[in-house]
Order: structure tokens, then sequence, then C-alpha cells
């Protein structure tokens, strides 16, 4: 199926649960308007289940948009990065990623003089994240830290957070697994569930990790157990994890002491992910 679909292209499960009920009125009339009506009551008090479930869930992390004491974030060193894709093999172990999706993408490229550089992107964790406002049943919200989090119970599979994203940041769960990944043995233990078949996945920022880390007094970025495995992994130091609310986290250090950039910044969707760009790069 085309990556590239309008919003237009897409049923909602209402109207696919719908057109499924009224395709059988040739049949009968009578008794498949009949079956509509079951359905529609049915659908709609699943949707008001759902939505009360995202409400609840905003006013545990305090609405969209980071508000909260800490605000987490990432700087990608392109200048350090060797390609050597630890980041992205490890990310696949932790979150139990398969190969037909990546949470965290790797792509060589070269700047504008020839020198060659390797770009790595995870989601960005937009602070003005187009995917929240798309989403009809709010499972895709900014929690008050600022990471962009999904609810798979409430998610519809409807896929409108995925083309609205300008970064590609997320990919569809096409098939049901039972199976890890396969990157466990070498690359570290899965740590979080798999996915139900039919949502979009994406980076967390291994938010389990914070999440968990936290209330045990572990600081993200500095102490292991509370920081992404894509930044524990890499063995020359190129990702560095903290909280940007904090001017001395390391990520706010390597943000004031380095020239920076975000990618497509002209979008107003201000991301979490910073970038020191490569040697030969002008921004």
């Amino acid at each position: 199926m085309s990556e590239n679909l309008n919003h237009s292209e897409f049923l909602t499960r209402r109207e696919f649960m719908a057109m499924m009920a009224t395709a059988g009125i040739s049949v009968g009339v009578a008794t498949a308007l009949s079956e509509v009506d079951v359905l529609r009551d049915l659908i709609e008090q699943e949707v008001k289940i759902d939505l009360q479930g995202a409400i609840e869930e905003e006013e545990m992390y305090g609405g969209h948009g980071p508000s909260g004491k800490h605000r987490w974030g990432m700087v990608i060193n392109l200048s350090k990065c060797i390609g050597c894709q630890y980041c992205v093999y490890a990310c696949q172990a932790v979150n139990n990623v398969t190969d037909d999706m990546r949470w965290n993408v790797y792509k060589p490229d070269v700047t504008e003089t020839g020198i060659e550089f390797h770009m790595t992107r995870p989601c960005l964790h937009c602070q003005d994240a187009p995917c929240t406002t798309v989403c009809p049943v709010q499972a895709t919200y900014v929690r008050e830290d600022g990471i962009v989090i999904m609810d798979y119970d409430i998610c519809i599979g409807c896929r409108y957070c995925q083309v609205a994203c300008p970064y590609g940041a997320r990919s569809f769960n096409w098939k049901q697994r039972l199976e890890d990944s396969g990157y466990q043995e070498e690359w570290g233990s899965a740590e979080v569930d798999i996915r139900p078949r039919g949502v979009p996945e994406k980076c967390t920022f291994c938010v389990h990790r914070i999440d968990r880390g936290l209330p045990q007094g572990l600081v993200p970025g500095i102490d292991p157990q509370a920081t992404p495995a894509c930044v524990n992994i890499c063995p020359v130091d190129a990702r560095i994890f903290g909280d940007l609310n904090d001017p001395n986290s390391p990520v706010s250090q390597a943000i004031a002491n380095n020239p920076t950039f975000r990618l497509r910044e002209d979008l107003g969707t201000e991301p979490n992910v910073y970038y020191i760009p490569p040697e030969g790069m002008a921004i």
C-alpha cells in the first residue's frame, strides 16, 4: 500500500463497519438496516469509551505539549558518527522491532562540499507535533515532558499520524507476531511488549527506562538504566540525551557549546532532537 495516501483515502473504523453492514442490503433491506442501527450504536459507544480513555491520559500527562519539570531531548553529533549502526541494532533489540520497520533510521549522505557523513533519525518528539493534531481518537499525544507517545489500546489504525509526520518517523505494523525481532542475542534484551497488529509504531526515547528510572533517583542521560538504548550503545558518544530544561545537563551543554540545527525547522514543529553538523556543512 502506498505510504503517500491522502487522508480522504482512508476509511475510519466507523465507515468500514457501516460499509460492511450495508453490503447485505440487496439480500434483505430491512435486516441490513436494522443491523446498521445496532452497529452504529455499538461503534458510537466504543468511540465514547476510547475518547474518555484519551481524556484521562491527557489529564494524567498534562495535555498536549511539554509543560512539566523535564523536557527530554537528544543531540546527534554528525561529525562524530561513524555509521556503525549500533544505535539502530540496539533500538531494534530493546524495543523488539522487526526488520520491516525501523524506529531509528540510518542513511548515509554527503555535504555540499562532497564530504560523506552518516545521518540517523529517531522520532524527533516535536513540541508542536502534527501527528497529534490529526489523530481522531487522541491515541497519540505529547506528554508534559515533551515525549510524543502512543496509546496502542486506543489507536484505531487509521494511519493519519503516519501521513502527517513530515519526517517519516512512523512505521505501520501490518502483521501479528509472537516472536522476538531476532536482535536480542547480540544487541540486548527486549524490554517492551510487542505491539498489536494494525497500529503505527515509532521511537519512544525508551520511555519505559525514563519512567522506571526517575522514581529510583536515576538521571536520564547520565545513568544508563534510564537512558535510551541508542545513546548507551554508541561507541563514539555521538548521541547525547538529557533534560533540555536543565542548562547543566549534557544535552543542554552540547547545544550551548556547539552549532546545531533541527530538521525542517521551517515547519514550526519544534523538534526535541538537535544535530551537530558534520564538517563541511553550512547551517
